[in-house]
C-alpha cells in the first residue's frame, strides 16, 4: 500500500520534531486517524473537547518553546478550536492547527458540516492558513505552517479535505509552478545597533530611580536581569506571564503588577524617574508611570510591540538575553542605593501584609490562606498553571516562585477554562515533573471536570504521578462579582453569579483519582502534605469564603465610590463583605517592624 497524504503529513510532522498531537476524532479527519494507526512515532492525545486540544497545544508551546499541534474534524470540530487558538495567538505562541474539510468536489455545494474554514481561520491564523488542494501540496503546507509558527510565534492552520487525505502522496514534479520546500528553522540572533544601545545606556545611567518591568519574553535571561538590576539599583516588577522570570525570594523583586499586583510594584512605578521594560507588552497603562514622568527604554523581539504602552525614548528591537548582554558593559553602577533600599523595605513589609491578610478568619476558609500555605510546600521544579478568576489574584500575589519552577496562564485573552488543560499539556511535555493547576469553581464547571476524565485516562503513563488540581469552591463567579461591585458600583446579581455547589473531591474519587476536601483552615497544611505525597492525581477542593476581596494594590477614589454605592444597594451578605474588606484593608495599615 502506497503512503497517503495523511501518512506523509504525519511523517513530515515528525521530521519537524513533533511527537504529540492533541485532538478529538471525527469523520472529517478519518484519513488522518487511519494514518495515526500506522505511525509509531506520534502520540495522539484524546481530549474531551477540541477547545481543550488547542489549550494543550498552547501549553506545550509555552512550556517547551516548540510548536504545539492540535487536530480537529471539519465544521463543528474546527469551530471548537477557536478559543484555544486565540489564546495562543494573543500570547504569541507557536501552534499549528490541522483541520479536516468535506470532500473537495462538494465544496460550495452547501454540504453537511461544510464551513468556509479559510474565512473562519483568517484572523486567528492571519500569518498562514491554507487549504491543501493537491496531494503534492501537503509538503510545503506543513513546512510553511511549522516554519511560520516558529518564526512569527503565532498560530497557523492547514485545512485538508477528506478526499485529499486518502489520496496517494506524490512528490512535487520538477517543473514550473511547483514548490520544493524543506524542514528546518534556525532562531536568529537579534541585537540592536551599537548606537541605539549607547542611547539606551545614557538614559538608564542618567536615572536616579529606575524601575524595571519584565515579562515572558525575558524567560531565560535571569542572570542578565539580576546584573542589570544590581547595576541600576532598581526593583523588578513582573507581568503575570513573567512570574517565573525571576524568583520571588530575591529581595528586589516587587512581584506582580496591575489589578492583581502588589503595593511595592505600584509604589515603584509611581515613584520612578526611568522605566526599563524587558520582554513584556503589559497592557494596563494606568499601572505604569504617568505619561511624561519617566524616561523610557524598552526591549522586545517584536518591533511592532514597542512603545505602545508607554512613550519610550529608546525602543530596542532585540532578544532580551542578547540585548541585555550587549547593554551591560555600557551601564554604570549607581553608588547611591537609597532608592533600592527603600524598595526592598517596602517588599519586606508587603510580604508581612500578605501573611496577615491570609491569616484573617473567614467563613469557612480564607482563599488567600490556601495559597499562602501551599507556597512553601511547592516541590522543586513544579509547573504551575492558573485559570482566570479571583483565584488568579492569590496565585499572582501569594505564591513565591523559586528558581527552576515554571508557570503560565491565559495572559492577553484571559479566558476561563485554560487551567486544567494547560496542566495536562505541561504534564505530557514534562511527565517527570510535578504539576499543579489552580482554578475557580466556575472554570472547573465550565470544562475542568470533563478534562479530569482525560487525566484518568492517561495519568499512569506519567513518570511522576504528582498532578494536583486546586479548586476554590466559593459557589460564585467571584471575579466578575467583585468587578461588579468595584468597577460598576452594582451589587452581586445571584441570577448570573451563583454557581451550583458541586462535589469536586467526590467526583475525582468517582473517576479513579484522589479527592481531598478541606473546609477548615487548620486542615490546610496536612491536606497539602497529603496531596503532594499522593501516588495518583489529586483534586484538592477548598471550600472558601466568596466575600474575601481581591484588593487592588491601590484603591482609587472612583473604585472606593463604586464599592460604597454597591454596598448601599441590596446585597446577599453586606455584613460579611464589609467585614472581610475591612480586615484586608486594615492589614495594609498595621504598624510592622522591618
Amino acid at each position: 500500500m502506497s503512503a497517503t497524504v495523511s501518512d506523509y503529513l504525519l511523517y513530515r510532522l515528525t521530521q519537524w520534531g513533533v511527537r504529540r498531537i492533541y485532538g478529538y476524532p471525527g469523520d472529517g479527519i478519518n484519513g488522518i486517524l487511519g494514518a495515526l494507526g500506522r505511525n509509531s512515532e506520534l502520540q495522539f492525545i484524546q481530549t474531551r473537547h477540541e477547545e481543550m486540544a488547542a489549550f494543550m497545544a498552547c501549553a506545550h508551546a509555552k512550556f517547551t518553546g516548540e510548536p504545539g499541534v492540535c487536530l480537529a474534524t471539519s465544521g463543528p470540530g474546527a469551530i471548537h478550536l477557536l478559543n484555544g487558538l486565540y489564546d495562543a495567538k494573543l500570547d504569541h505562541q507557536p501552534v499549528v492547527a490541522i483541520v479536516g474539510q468535506q470532500k473537495s468536489m462538494g465544496l460550495g455545494g452547501h454540504y453537511q458540516q461544510e464551513v468556509d474554514l479559510l474565512s473562519l481561520f483568517k484572523d486567528v491564523a492571519s500569518e498562514y492558513v491554507t487549504q491543501v488542494s493537491h496531494p503534492s501540496a501537503i509538503r510545503h503546507a506543513v513546512d510553511r505552517a511549522l516554519r511560520i509558527a516558529r518564526a512569527e510565534r503565532t498560530v497557523t492552520c492547514v485545512i485538508i479535505p477528506n478526499d485529499i487525505q486518502e489520496e496517494p502522496y506524490q512528490s512535487p514534479p520538477h517543473k514550473h509552478g511547483t514548490i520544493h520546500s524543506s524542514v528546518g528553522y534556525c532562531e536568529p540572533r537579534v541585537i540592536p545597533r551599537e548606537k541605539d544601545l549607547r542611547r539606551a545606556a545614557d538614559v538608564l545611567n542618567a536615572g536616579k530611580k529606575v524601575a524595571m518591568l519584565v515579562g515572558t519574553g525575558a524567560l531565560g535571561a535571569a542572570e542578565e536581569l539580576i546584573e542589570v538590576a544590581d547595576l541600576l539599583g532598581t526593583g523588578v516588577a513582573k507581568a503575570l506571564l513573567g512570574k517565573a522570570v525571576l524568583p520571588d525570594d530575591l529581595p528586589f523583586v516587587t512581584g506582580s503588577i496591575g489589578l492583581l499586583g502588589t503595593r511595592p510594584s505600584w509604589d515603584m512605578m509611581m515613584g520612578c524617574d526611568t522605566l526599563l521594560m524587558v520582554g513584556t507588552r503589559f497592557p494596563y497603562s494606568e499601572f505604569l508611570p504617568p505619561d511624561g514622568q519617566a524616561r523610557g527604554v524598552q526591549i522586545d523581539l517584536d518591533g511592532r510591540m514597542l512603545a505602545i504602552r508607554y512613550p519610550m525614548e529608546v525602543p530596542l528591537t532585540g532578544d532580551s538575553k542578547e540585548t541585555l548582554r550587549a547593554l551591560i558593559p555600557l551601564l554604570k553602577r549607581k553608588e547611591d542605593r537609597g532608592w533600592r533600599e527603600s524598595l526592598e523595605k517596602g517588599i519586606r513589609q508587603w510580604w508581612k501584609v500578605l501573611e496577615g491578610q491570609a491569616m484573617n478568619a473567614a467563613a469557612p476558609i480564607n482563599p488567600q490562606r490556601v495559597f499562602w500555605e501551599m507556597s512553601p510546600k511547592l516541590p522543586d521544579e513544579v509547573i504551575l498553571t492558573a485559570d482566570s478568576g479571583s483565584s488568579t489574584n492569590w496565585f499572582a500575589r501569594d505564591l513565591k516562585v523559586r528558581k527552576g519552577m515554571m508557570e503560565s496562564l491565559s495572559g492577553n485573552l484571559a479566558t476561563m477554562g485554560c487551567g486544567v488543560p494547560y496542566a495536562i499539556g505541561a504534564k505530557f511535555a514534562f511527565p517527570h515533573r510535578p504539576v499543579i493547576a489552580m482554578v475557580g469553581d466556575g472554570a472547573m464547571q465550565m470544562n475542568g471536570n470533563a478534562e479530569l476524565i482525560t487525566v484518568a485516562k492517561y495519568w499512569k503513563e506519567w513518570k511522576d504521578p504528582r498532578f494536583i488540581v486546586l479548586v476554590l469552591n466559593n459557589r460564585d463567579l467571584n471575579q466578575v462579582t467583585w468587578e461588579q461591585r468595584v468597577l460598576a458600583g452594582d451589587p452581586k446579581l445571584p441570577a448570573t453569579q451563583d454557581l451550583p455547589d458541586f462535589p469536586y473531591a467526590r467526583y475525582a474519587d468517582s473517576v479513579g483519582l484522589k479527592g481531598i476536601r478541606v473546609d477548615r483552615p487548620e486542615q490546610l497544611a496536612r491536606a497539602w502534605d497529603e496531596a503532594l505525597s499522593a501516588t495518583k492525581p489529586v483534586v484538592f477542593e477548598a471550600y472558601v469564603d466568596p466575600n474575601v476581596p481581591p484588593l487592588p494594590p491601590h484603591i482609587s477614589i472612583e473604585q472606593a465610590k463604586h464599592f460604597a454605592q454597591s454596598m448601599l444597594k441590596r446585597n446577599v451578605d453586606t455584613g460579611g463583605i464589609l467585614r472581610q474588606s475591612l480586615k484586608g484593608m486594615m492589614e495594609q495599615f498595621k504598624p510592622r517592624k522591618d
